[in-house]
Formats: structure tokens, sequence, C-alpha cells
């Protein structure tokens, strides 16, 4: 088995010149999020509060009480988050990263469905982890098999679409931040908006990339991957 990620050096190209400034902003805010708030639930875990906020000590009691699913949840996908620019960047052409990319998904992918058990916001949320958990999974799945089939335009298609998924959950967090801050005014509790909230982050992100994957820019890219280096 190869060591290298059998792409093209055009391919290679064409990846990491090819997004647009919105979506790379967009990216590299939601890549950031993401791993505070593993990093943050990490510390909360190690180390619990029962001063602050009743929100928020009502909402880390919750995580505390199946700790264990909650960190085979989160630290799978703080490696995800981490090698998704080495991945889907190019920054490194080992095929094990990529490899190890689609396993990461997979464990993420299954521990969610578990974590959604004890959705804080009830159905409304796990409504949207089962949508969009079972989205990012099939999306995963299928750029793992065009991979295998060597079709390298359509696995970076699925790839990107199922990272945007993934990354919605960073998206929720300002939705979440938006709702907490004007409780007072609203006096909405956590298991009343952070259903929407999850509807909201995955809907924007999910919307996003579909609206990049369609755009005119995204098709001439895919043209010049298929044409290959004498494109």
């Amino acid at each position: 088995m190869s060591t290298v990620s059998p792409r093209s050096a055009a391919t290679d190209g064409v990846e990491k010149a090819g997004y647009p400034l919105w979506l790379r902003i967009g990216f590299w805010v939601c890549i950031v999020i993401a791993i505070a708030v593993v990093l943050r639930r990490v510390v909360e875990l190690a180390s619990p509060q029962q001063s602050g906020p009743p929100q928020l000590v009502q909402t880390n009691a919750v995580f505390a009480s199946h700790a264990g699913l909650t960190l085979a949840h989160i630290l799978p996908a703080l490696a995800f988050v981490v090698l998704v620019p080495i991945v889907l960047l190019r920054w490194s052409k080992a095929a094990w990263l990529e490899q190890a990319l689609f396993i990461l998904g997979l464990v993420v992918g299954i521990t969610a469905y578990g974590m959604s058990a004890y959705a804080i916001g009830g159905w409304i949320e796990r409504s949207a982890v089962l949508f969009f958990n079972s989205l990012f999974l099939f999306s995963l799945g299928r750029a793992y098999w065009h991979l295998r089939r060597g079709a390298f335009s359509e696995e970076r298609r699925w790839l990107i679409r199922s990272i945007g998924i993934l990354l919605g959950i960073a998206t929720t967090r300002p939705v979440m931040g938006v709702f907490f801050a004007t409780s007072r005014l609203t006096h909405l509790e956590p298991r009343q908006f952070f259903g929407i909230a999850f509807w909201v982050g995955f809907s924007i992100n999910t919307i996003a990339v579909e609206l990049w994957l369609h755009s005119k820019n995204y098709q001439l890219q895919s043209a010049k991957m298929a044409s290959g280096p004498e494109a």
C-alpha cells in the first residue's frame, strides 16, 4: 500500500488555490471555534465548576453525567478537525492521514448517535443530530468510495460536503451565544433553544457548502482536476 496519497501535482494546485475568501474565512473560524469548544469541554469535565450562571452549570452537569461518552465523541472530533486542513489543503501527501480522517469521522458519527440520547434540547435537537449526522456519514462514505475508485474530483466534492456538515457544530456556538445573551429578555432556557441552535448552525454550513459546490467556480475547478496535469 502506498504511503503517498495518489493525487497529481496539478490536482493539488487546484485544491490549494481554489477556495474563495468567504469560504476560507468561514472554514478557519469554524476550525478555531471547534477546537476551543472541545478544549473547554475537556477542562470542564476534568475540573467541574460549581459556580457560574445557572444555565451553564446545568448544561455542564448534563455532559458530566455521561463523561465517558462525551470524551469518546469530542476527542476523535478534535483529532478530525486538526487533520481537516492538513488533508483538505494538501499540507501533507501522506496517505495514512487521509485514511485516519475517514476512521475518525466514522467514530465521531457513531458516537454522535449515542450523544443524541442526552440531547439538552430534547427531540428538536435530537432530530437535528440524527438528520445532519446521517448526512455527514453518508457524505463521508461516498467520499471514501470515490477515493477507492480513484475518482478524486468526486471524492473531494463529498469530502468537502462532509467536513462542512461536521463543522456546523461550531456554527451552532455563536447562535447559542445569542440565545444565552438574550435569555433575560426571552426567558428561554437551554432546553428550549438548543434544538433551534442546532438546526440553524448545521443548516448554515450545509447551505453554504452546497452553494459553493454548485457554483461556476467550483465546476471549473472540478473540470481542471478531471482533465489532469495537462489542463
